[in-house]
């Protein structure tokens, strides 16, 4: 397979993607998209979800298409192991997407899948074995990094690259053939996927692109000449992915949480705790994995010696040690404490308590107070009734008395001389 014909798939891949996903784009953003019935999300989330079944097509149709028209004879086997590996998990990610689906039966596919591709490229049986146990970690790993605005497609965009620059320096170009035509879908799915996100990779974008780097790179090190130093180099290319993993692990491990149940524990919901924008975390994030990219591939290109890999490595090492100290779990509620009731003779009382002795009190007061002094032929109450008021022996009111201190008796005796 010569230059020309993998710029030609590149381009093709580029252009479909963007075509597929402008027309997705424009399907999830229409606004009237009722929602399904039975209280289930909208429909215009759904398609944002599957939106990176665009960057599917537009990958495996240009690969399928070159793998048609015979540009990769020398590595025919292999390649079509790789898209019918990637093609088989991205269709699992699809369904994933659409319904839910265990995680044993995801690993399975996976495993199957991975064993397909190492059986067509004819790989040796322990190498086969390892090679599919990398592959299965690889592609879950790098569908992890799917929890922020545009992270795991400008991830997956870096290591493409050097996927490619390893294939043509290791003398493999049919095996450069996927990685160059998954650089060109995942630069033109970019845009959408960018913060704000109008489409999104969902499992089905996310496990293709996991697997196909994963696989491309474990037939890449197989296929590199003796006198290189792929083992290593190769290997460093997934670090951010592995150290987002090992990230999880070990925190659900010190939180005693499952390590299967997704949470806001990753590399970019850490960021975002220490006021890092979404597209800053995915920057930051791609920035790091550049930098392993880079030495990886210069190693392997006999550039470096394999010891500078160990500086990405260490750095890594020490950004998940400072990424663990930000705090990624709510702390736990505590119920509030239980006020006992107050003891007998105690001298708190409840509010209640108080009430009813004001009331009490305000009673005794009233009852306290002498009722008026009658006039003389007044009317006495019947039983029962309020006492009448006093009143004079033609029949008029009395006046209450000025308050001048004098005696009751003398105002009575006034009064009765007026009537």
């Amino acid at each position: 397979m010569n230059v020309l014909g993998i710029i030609a798939s590149g381009v093709a891949a580029l252009f479909i993607t963007v075509a597929l996903a402008k027309s997705a784009r424009r399907v999830a953003l229409r606004p009237h998209v009722p929602n399904e019935p039975g209280g289930r999300a909208p429909r215009a989330e759904a398609l944002r979800r599957t939106g990176g079944a665009t960057a599917v097509l537009g990958v495996g149709t240009a690969t399928g298409v070159a793998l048609w028209l015979g540009a990769a004879d020398d590595a025919a086997g292999s390649v079509g192991g790789l898209l019918a590996g990637a093609g088989i998990v991205a269709a699992l990610g699809l369904v994933h997407d659409l319904k839910p689906l265990r995680t044993a039966l995801r690993l399975g596919v996976q495993i199957a899948a991975a064993t397909l591709v190492v059986c067509l490229a004819g790989l040796p049986p322990a190498a086969g074995v390892l090679a599919a146990l990398w592959i299965v970690l690889v592609t879950n790993a790098f569908a992890l990094l799917d929890h922020a605005d545009g992270l795991l497609t400008a991830v997956g965009l870096v290591t493409a690259a050097g996927l490619l620059t390893c294939a043509l320096v290791g003398g493999a170009p049919a095996l450069a053939l996927l990685p160059t035509t998954l650089v060109a879908g995942l630069a033109g799915f970019l845009l959408h996927t960018w913060h704000p996100a109008r489409l999104r990779l969902g499992a089905a974008g996310a496990q293709f692109t996991g697997f196909a780097l994963a696989a491309s790179g474990a037939l890449i090190q197989a296929a590199a000449p003796s006198g290189r130093a792929a083992w290593a180099a190769l290997p460093a290319l997934a670090t951010v992915a592995l150290a987002d993993s090992a990230l999880v692990l070990i925190s659900r491990r010190r939180a005693a949480r499952s390590p299967l149940r997704d949470t806001d524990d990753h590399i970019a919901h850490r960021l975002r705790r220490v006021r890092v924008t979404v597209p800053g975390a995915a920057v930051l994030t791609t920035l790091w994995a550049a930098v392993p990219v880079a030495t990886g591939t210069l190693v392997y290109a006999d550039l470096l010696h394999p010891a500078w890999l160990l500086l990405p490595l260490a750095g890594t090492a020490a950004a998940v040690f400072a990424l663990l100290r930000i705090p990624a779990y709510a702390p736990p509620r505590t119920a509030p404490p239980r006020t006992a009731p107050p003891r007998t003779g105690s001298s708190r009382t409840t509010p209640s308590r108080t009430a009813a002795a004001r009331r009490t009190q305000t009673s005794g007061v009233g009852a306290a107070i002498p009722a008026a002094a009658s006039a003389p032929g007044a009317k006495a109450s019947a039983p029962g009734q309020g006492a009448p008021a006093a009143r004079t022996a033609a029949g008029h009111p009395t006046v209450p008395p000025p308050p001048t201190g004098r005696p009751a008796a003398e105002a009575a005796a006034a009064a009765a001389e007026r009537g």
